[in-house]
């Protein structure tokens, strides 16, 4: 079973989760701060941490923030509020998963085993890119091998799940991606989860790629095509 870092100030939340994390057979370390969270990851082994935004100290976008400085442990992000903009930040913060309270701790379980049956699998031979597989579209430089992305000679940094959705979409471009073809791809056939999602990398994806964001398109009441043929 994992090993799991819940951080939230309030102790009812992170009791609740404990309780069913422990019926799950899981190993749960508490914190109810980010700064303490922060410290924890560095100093310790976690499988994956379920963390809070609004906290004292260190709220958890900050939190996120440092950890992904040295660390690449997959994160859920807990919120009170289910704005767009808080999921866009903490997707663009490399968070794999936004759950919006009141939630169901069976849920949280679930997304978590999701989550973890994902980042801890290997990929399979067929979709490790040969070395030194370069794709150059107009000004848009992609080495796939060492997951670099240059914008017009400039480089420009994603979050993990950006490179996995836009290295996805290249390889298959100008092939018409249905909503539910990108989400098992790219999150796993178990993905457990809002499709929104989807929507909410895709916007971050466009603005990565500055320039060159149209060459996204959106196929309406199907999913997205990365489509070489346009004109920039």
């Amino acid at each position: 079973m994992y090993h799991l870092l819940v951080v939230d100030d309030e102790e009812m939340i992170r009791r609740m989760i404990v309780k069913y994390a422990n019926f799950e057979g899981h190993t749960v370390t508490e914190a109810a701060d980010g700064m303490t969270a922060v410290e924890l990851v560095k100093n310790g082994q976690f499988d994956i941490l379920i963390i809070d935004i609004m906290m004292p100290e260190l709220d958890g976008f900050s939190a996120c923030r440092e950890i992904r400085k040295f660390s690449n442990i997959p994160i859920i992000m807990l919120s009170a509020r289910g704005e767009e903009y808080d999921k866009i930040n903490g997707f663009g913060l490399g968070v794999d998963d936004y759950v919006v309270k009141p939630f169901s701790p069976k849920e949280l379980m679930m997304r978590v085993s999701a989550i973890l049956k994902r980042t801890q699998s290997t990929p399979a031979a067929a979709d490790t890119p040969a070395q030194n597989e370069i794709i150059e579209i107009d000004g848009l430089r992609v080495d796939l091998s060492a997951r670099i992305v240059y914008v017009d000679e400039k480089r420009t940094e994603m979050s993990p799940k950006e490179y996995d959705l836009f290295f996805y979409m290249l390889k298959n471009k100008n092939i018409a991606l249905s909503r539910e073809k990108l989400l098992s791809e790219v999150w796993g056939y178990d993905y457990f989860g809002d499709d929104r999602t989807l929507d909410t990398h895709i916007k971050l994806l466009r603005k990565s790629l500055g320039p060159y964001a149209s060459l996204i398109v959106t196929l309406r009441g199907m999913g997205y095509r990365f489509d070489t043929s346009k004109e920039i």
